[in-house]
């Protein structure tokens, strides 16, 4: 039987995290649009009130959530600011590789590291020529005694110039080329790691997004994760967990965008009456509210299909992460349409959210390639 209720520790955390966005998030999501700088403010706040870190077990720190718990956080970090909520949940992108094969050595070490300085980490795959193509990598990390020798080039790394450390993706073996690949943990102050920009953007913009070089960066043997090699298979499982996170966030955007859009449209008078009455707004309402409750639905599905161990999990997480942020892109353009010039101004958080759901369909693989992926799910 098919059961759709949420438990009581569910719904406390659904309605933790909703207050936390409501309280602290949605204030501060104006200031940190407009300055374009990481919400340290928030992020403290966040430790402060345990929310930070769900998905790492308990004996390392975290709040141990399961994949539809963290799904139910991220929705409600979303409906408060999309730019702020992903600083959050790209840290756990970072630490997912280690959750997957690290050590319990090199858990309590790291994980211990980021809890007590109450900080974040990046996650550095993508490169210049290289993305959702990882056997285009061209980062290498080349055994010289008892350290690693790292040199590369990473791009559009979130969280990356605020970050303890860097989840580096990078080939051990330029012969042997991606099926090498491994994944090292890089303090971020090493000697060798340099910052080339943070990325300027059109929204999201309380997340950095930054460029680095790294040149002879020595990385002791000790913060390798997961075994030479290993790196490919790290980085996809990671994929399997964390785009159900970047969907629930699209959900949570396009929620809130449609619940402003029809607040907006019922105090509206056109010739007379309110404008949700006309066909053309309630249909575009109607619509919304649909493709919102379907765009969960099947974030809620990816997520119960990881914890239960589910062969369809990597197909869902990609329709998932696909169709939500899809949805969220129309839902948000949509409210802006609705709302009209109100919509289109700064006096109203719409064309915010519009600004912000875009990003969604572009990172953690772009809906292109998710397509791709789903396109040989279902062909195997």
């Amino acid at each position: 039987m098919v059961d759709f209720s949420l438990t009581k520790e569910q719904t406390e955390l659904q309605e933790k995290v909703r207050d936390f966005a409501k309280r602290v998030i949605i204030p501060n999501a104006r200031k940190y649009d407009e300055i374009a700088e990481f919400p340290w403010d928030v992020i403290k706040k966040a430790y402060e009130e345990g929310l930070m870190n769900g998905p790492v077990s308990k004996e390392n720190g975290g709040n141990g959530h399961t994949i539809f718990e963290s799904a139910l956080a991220s929705e409600e970090l979303g409906a408060g600011c999309v730019g702020i909520g992903i600083c959050m949940d790209a840290n756990t992108l970072a630490l997912t590789p280690l959750m997957l094969g690290a050590k319990a050595e090199q858990k309590k070490r790291f994980f211990g590291q980021i809890i007590e300085n109450k900080g974040v980490a990046a996650y550095a795959l993508t490169e210049p020529n290289a993305g959702s193509d990882v056997a285009g990598i061209k980062t290498t990390a080349i055994l010289k005694g008892d350290k690693y020798i790292l040199n590369g080039h990473k791009r559009f790394i979130t969280n990356g110039s605020v970050s303890e450390f860097i989840t580096v993706f990078a080939i051990v073996d330029p012969e042997r080329g991606a099926r090498s690949l491994s994944a090292f943990v890089v303090p971020t102050n090493s000697s060798g790691v340099k910052i080339v920009s943070n990325l300027k953007k059109m929204g999201q913009r309380a997340s950095v997004q930054t460029e680095f070089i790294f040149e002879d960066v020595e990385v002791s043997k000790d913060n390798l994760i997961g075994g030479e090699g290993q790196g490919f298979v790290l980085a996809m499982k990671t994929f399997e967990r964390t785009r159900t996170g970047v969907a629930a966030l699209s959900v949570g955007n396009a929620r809130a965008a449609y619940e402003t859009a029809l607040h907006w449209g019922k105090k509206r008078i056109q010739f007379g009456k309110p404008i949700t009455v006309n066909q053309g707004v309630s249909f575009m309402l109607a619509d919304m509210a649909t493709e919102i409750e379907a765009a969960r639905l099947v974030t809620w599905h990816s997520a119960w299909s990881y914890d239960n161990k589910q062969k369809s999990k990597n197909l869902l997480s990609a329709m998932a992460k696909l169709y939500a942020s899809d949805v969220a892109m129309k839902v948000t353009t949509d409210a802006v349409q609705i709302m009209a010039g109100e919509g289109y101004s700064t006096d109203f958080l719409v064309e915010k959210m519009m600004r912000d759901a875009k990003l969604c369909q572009i990172y953690e693989g772009t809906n292109q390639v998710q397509r791709l992926v789903i396109g040989k799910g279902i062909l195997k």
